[in-house]
């Protein structure tokens, strides 16, 4: 080398910092765990809407109605969790999974209904083409509506339509806010009587 030349040194490309790396990694996961979440939370997610309702499969369907069945066992009959579950036909776990938000812990472990609660129900009310299911938001809604049916079978049994008159010009508000009036002509309900239509168990919608 000639003297008095000073050597060129290559100079090396910079390396990446693992901070930044770590910091971009740790990003792109948060990215990926947010981007999953909702599916997560859609598959295991109570209805709040009819559509949501009537996308599920049908066998939560019938779990779904069951747990609503058995927590107004609970609230009207005053019954325990364990048999209200039972007479239900589900468990008691199912029903504190699903309807944590109607329920209640007490000191002693036990759980109890709430006095109110907004879960969704589908239920039954005549119509004059027959009865269909409507969507309703609240255990206050489903109150007025059974008894409304109480004095329907009442009238339909034994011809007293003293309590079915008090209904008249009373309507239920559906899960979009639409009130549906509940029936009281005696003509049409007649027809729907004979055709037996009327007769059920429950006021809640049957699962096909």
């Amino acid at each position: 080398m000639p003297q008095g030349k000073i050597p060129l040194m290559k100079r090396k490309p910079p390396k990446r910092s693992s901070s930044k790396k770590s910091a971009n990694e740790a990003s792109k996961s948060r990215v990926k765990r947010v981007s999953g979440k909702p599916r997560t939370k859609a598959k295991h997610a109570m209805p709040r809407t009819e559509a949501e309702y009537s996308a599920k499969p049908e066998r939560f369907k019938e779990t779904w109605n069951r747990v609503i069945s058995a927590i107004s066992k609970m609230r009207n009959d005053k019954v325990s969790l364990t048999q209200a579950s039972r007479d239900a036909g589900i468990s008691p776990r199912t029903v504190t999974r699903w309807g944590k938000a109607a329920l209640q812990k007490r000191t002693n472990g036990k759980y109890a209904a709430k006095k109110s609660d907004n879960l969704l129900r589908m239920v039954l009310i005549p119509t004059p083409e027959g009865t269909r299911d409507i969507a309703v938001r609240g255990s206050k809604q489903v109150s007025l509506l059974a008894e409304y049916w109480n004095a329907l079978h009442r009238y339909l049994q034994t011809g007293d339509a003293s309590r079915l008159k008090e209904f008249q010009g009373k309507q239920i508000k559906n899960v979009n806010g639409v009130d549906v009036l509940l029936m009281t002509d005696l003509a049409a309900l007649n027809r729907l009587g004979s055709a037996g239509v009327l007769s059920f168990e429950s006021l809640y919608a049957r699962s096909a």
